[in-house]
């Protein structure tokens, strides 16, 4: 008896684009061919995932196995194709020009990559969890606070110095930022939003005084704030679901997917332990 080889899976590119920044994220795979040479107005980053990715840029050909960071400027010319049999996978960012150089505004002249691949393990894991960020429910602050993580991965890639933090603690800011969050944890502010709110010069001073002052991020800061006052909720009796709304979760999913991995269970079975009363009508969160 003769046994067929199982088809190969139908090549698959989702798209998320945030609309605040405009920034594009793109998880892909394809069986074979890709795409034919073309060019980008925007910067891209991105990582493979699976297989080995062939691509050609500046003139030569180049080939990029699962970890690898791919760096393409505005306007280069390339292309794309599997580079071994069972095709390849990956995850790309499409950073606008405005964008970037909004980022990069501590330093003058234009940016530019110095290798179009390269091996920078923290990077790829940053772009990965970049793309995540994007496609899932997530919080404002989770997505800049993602995205200011692969523009730093990025700046050695680009001559950029990291941003040196201020000398001194910034107290001030922190508190304000933080009280900010206690007053509306529901409230999502964005980095940019809350820097202004604060009194930051931009997100990336709030940045770093919030960690100097408190040991955690904004949105680490927001996210457990969010989740203690789920707690109070379920144990008084109220259901996931309306407990999401009122917290600023994205769905009920949202809510116990954070309340799993904070406690250890869902917030169905937290408000049973509190209060002895099964919520009927509840899904799986």
């Amino acid at each position: 008896m003769t046994t067929s080889a199982s088809p190969a899976p139908p090549d698959q590119v989702q798209l998320t684009r945030d609309p605040e920044t405009g920034i594009e994220a793109i998880r892909a795979r394809f069986a074979a061919h890709a795409y034919d040479l073309h060019r980008h107005d925007e910067w891209l980053v991105g990582v493979t995932d699976r297989g080995v990715q062939d691509f050609l840029c500046r003139g030569v050909r180049r080939r990029s196995t699962p970890g690898r960071v791919i760096l393409i400027e505005p306007e280069e010319a390339h292309d794309g194709q599997a580079g071994a049999e069972g095709g390849f996978a990956y995850r790309m960012l499409y950073l606008p020009r405005p964008w970037l150089r909004g980022a990069l505004a501590d330093a003058a002249g234009d940016p530019g990559f110095a290798a179009s691949l390269t091996d920078d393990a923290p990077l790829g894991e940053a772009i990965r969890a970049a793309c995540l960020a994007m496609e899932e429910p997530a919080e404002r602050l989770a997505r800049d606070a993602a995205l200011d993580a692969v523009l730093h991965g990025l700046r050695p890639h680009l001559a950029r110095p990291a941003r040196l933090g201020p000398a001194r603690r910034d107290d001030a800011v922190a508190r304000r930022a933080r009280e900010r969050l206690q007053d509306d944890p529901a409230r999502d502010p964005g980095a940019d939003a809350l820097a202004r709110a604060a009194g930051a010069a931009d997100r990336f001073q709030l940045a770093r005084a919030f960690r100097a002052a408190y040991g955690t991020s904004p949105h680490a800061y927001l996210l457990q704030t969010r989740l203690l006052r789920a707690r109070r909720l379920l144990a008084a009796g109220e259901r996931p679901a309306a407990v999401a709304a009122e917290c600023g979760f994205a769905d009920q999913s949202h809510l116990g997917r954070r309340f799993r991995r904070a406690y250890g269970l869902t917030p169905a079975a937290f408000r049973v332990l509190r209060t002895g009363v099964p919520d009927r009508g509840a899904g799986p969160g």
